[in-house]
């Protein structure tokens, strides 16, 4: 049997650390996860629309074998602007893949759209560079989900998005843990009802325990409710297991069924849907295939959860342009 983790964070990873940094006023902000010591990272893109950094260098063939932190930021394009903040604090403290008598660290990146979210995008300086750095020096075992961090800003369909995360103990002593930014174009609630569509992979209340109302999956309307690129749900799951880069991609691959089960629909050419993942290698796997599809599962269950707690975690904010879930719902006990 699974059950989550101590704290039902993605950090209940041993090792792991999750920051976040917000501007009210923008409406934006940043999250960034980081650990003590490089550790194996891999991605895996299925949405239309991505916007990522240094994404490249996680491909199994790749030379750099470890990364330093990863990022999820609001702000589009101007969102990767975060980890230039982030490099420089992991700098700093002398972290950062050796070249000579240098170092730099390896800060992969990606971004949800935000920009038109009522709040107030007039900066004359990018804000993402000092956003990226504030939330590496707040990152900690626990951080603050709903609308904090990369989800401040965020949409779900209908309803204000958010940060989620959730974890999973494994019976053969793995952890698995996801962290996401939920701004998608598909609902991740049921109809016009408060039930989520992760409701089968709920651990105890953590969203609300409403169930599951049965409905059949609706069609997309003919018309879209958002333009072309203003969509993005991105994500992380992360692990205690030894994994290669390899290993880790199949884990990101197996974690996208978890988006599945939470946004309908999801990964569509208007999303930029995206899920890093994440190996600190403390733990070895005994049984090699048997546990690699169990990782698969655990971090899909853990994605789906994570998004439905992010959502319903979310709080109202002056000039919001879509109400949160418990604004919505909440009075409906």
């Amino acid at each position: 049997m699974m059950t989550p983790g101590e704290r039902n964070l993605i950090t209940d990873v041993g090792g792991l650390r999750v920051g976040n940094a917000a501007d009210a006023a923008a409406k934006t902000g940043v999250t960034v996860l980081t650990a003590d010591r490089p550790f194996t990272a891999a991605v895996h893109v299925m949405g239309g629309a991505p916007g990522t950094r240094e994404t490249d260098a996680l491909a199994a063939d790749k030379l750099v074998q470890g990364v330093d932190a990863l990022v999820l930021s609001g702000g589009s394009a101007f969102g990767l602007d975060a980890a230039s903040g982030v490099m420089q604090g992991l700098r700093a403290m002398g972290r950062g893949y050796q070249v000579g008598s240098q170092r730099v660290p390896i800060v992969p990146a990606a971004i949800l759209f935000d920009l038109l979210n009522g709040g107030d995008k007039g900066w004359a300086d990018s804000p993402y560079p000092a956003l990226g750095h504030r939330a590496l020096m707040t990152a900690g075992p626990v951080f603050d989900l709903g609308s904090a961090g990369a989800g401040t800003g965020a949409s779900a369909g209908p309803l204000k998005g958010g940060l989620g995360s959730a974890s999973l103990r494994l019976p053969c002593g793995l952890t698995v843990g996801a962290l996401v930014a939920v701004n998608a174009l598909g609902a991740v609630t049921v109809g016009d009802g408060p039930e989520f569509w992760a409701a089968p992979w709920e651990a105890g209340a953590e969203f609300g325990g409403r169930g599951m109302a049965q409905a059949a999956p609706p069609l997309l309307e003919a018309q879209l409710p958002r333009a072309l690129g203003e969509s993005t749900t991105i994500a992380i799951v992360a692990t205690n297991a030894q994994l290669t880069k390899a290993q880790a991609h199949r884990m990101a691959v197996a974690a996208h069924d978890g988006m599945a089960r939470a946004i309908l629909p999801s990964h569509t050419p208007l999303d930029g849907d995206l899920v890093f993942a994440a190996a600190t290698g403390t733990q070895p796997l005994t049984e090699p295939l048997a546990q690699e599809m169990q990782l698969g599962h655990a971090a899909a269950t853990c994605l789906a959860r994570a998004i439905a707690r992010g959502v319903y975690e979310a709080s109202e904010a002056p000039g919001d342009v879509v109400p949160t879930w418990k604004a919505r719902f909440a009075a409906e006990g």
